[in-house]
């Protein structure tokens, strides 16, 4: 999909619809809805490595600051993971990034986030179309109560992408690192899966669409040590085609499997930003050695 794509257009015929590859959390279909855009904004654009920037962003929910002034670039086929306590903003910041807080009645979003150098929160950006590029697995596997093969064909079938179906199937369930243990039974309910066979078939449901960005909110908090590292070095391996976005509670986790570190802290506040060897090693803030040494937090 272009930037193009990312827009809404009245003259979009309602029947044709898309998805993100992760269901809504309404469990509302996602439909999806273009227009042309020039691909210009009034200010500054992110750097030629940069997928997504964030410029003094705020959040709210009613009367109450989550995010506070957050500046970040987040460059494009690395792993950037966010860590801080519980309440910190973590969660919060991932949900902008594809506008899940749009779903939010209370929620209330100030200041700039680009992504591919278009302001997300311009009027004519469709968060639908913006889901398909940017795709989310949830802290608990999601799948659909359909079979393995309909979980990962959903979101091609919605889009109508539907030529070479079973190849672009195989192929997602490959990427995901599932297929050697699912290819003798597609038609088994996606249910009966293991915990951490479920976590992938749900990335594998996020990646068959082919998105730009991948966003993962604590995928393997709710996985036993074995599957968790599968997870983990399946993470590794996406980020050489996809933008990878982590949120984890598992200091351990993000020095294992990231390439950039953000520390948020209490009050919403990203207090440190930067590569992951430097951020654990030699942290330029005391707050932020103090939360890596357990002082706190």
């Amino acid at each position: 999909m272009t930037q193009n794509e990312m827009t809404s257009d009245d003259s979009t015929d309602p029947a044709a619809v898309g998805t993100t590859a992760t269901p809504d959390p309404s469990g509302e279909p996602l439909v999806d809805q273009s227009i042309e855009v020039d691909g210009t904004d009034g200010g500054a654009q992110p750097g030629r490595d940069t997928v997504i920037e964030a410029r003094d962003l705020n959040v709210f929910y009613g009367d109450v600051q989550a995010l506070q002034g957050i500046t970040m670039s987040i460059p494009e086929n690395q792993v950037t993971a966010m860590i801080g306590p519980s309440g910190c903003g973590k969660s919060t910041f991932l949900r902008s990034i594809n506008r899940m807080n749009d779903l939010i009645d209370a929620a209330r979003v100030e200041g700039e986030l680009y992504f591919e150098g278009k302001n997300i929160y311009d009027d004519d950006v469709d968060p639908v179309a913006l889901r398909r590029r940017i795709g989310m697995v949830f802290q608990h596997p999601n799948p659909f109560p359909k079979s393995i093969y309909d979980n990962v064909a959903y979101g091609l079938r919605i889009q109508d992408e539907t030529e070479n179906l079973d190849q672009k199937v195989e192929t997602a369930l490959k990427r995901a690192a599932l297929w050697d243990e699912v290819e003798d039974q597609l038609d088994k309910s996606a249910l009966d899966l293991s915990g951490g066979q479920q976590q992938r078939l749900c990335i594998a449901r996020a990646i068959a669409v082919d998105p730009d960005v991948i966003l993962m909110d604590e995928p393997a908090s709710a996985l036993d040590p074995i599957a968790t590292s599968k997870i983990e070095d399946l993470i590794e391996e996406l980020a050489e085609e996809f933008t990878v976005v982590i949120v984890t509670h598992n200091m351990q986790q993000a020095a294992r499997i990231s390439d950039k570190t953000a520390v948020f802290l209490t009050g919403g506040e990203l207090v440190e930003f930067g590569d992951t060897q430097s951020i654990f090693e030699n942290p330029e803030h005391q707050r932020v050695e103090d939360y890596i040494t357990g002082k706190f937090g």
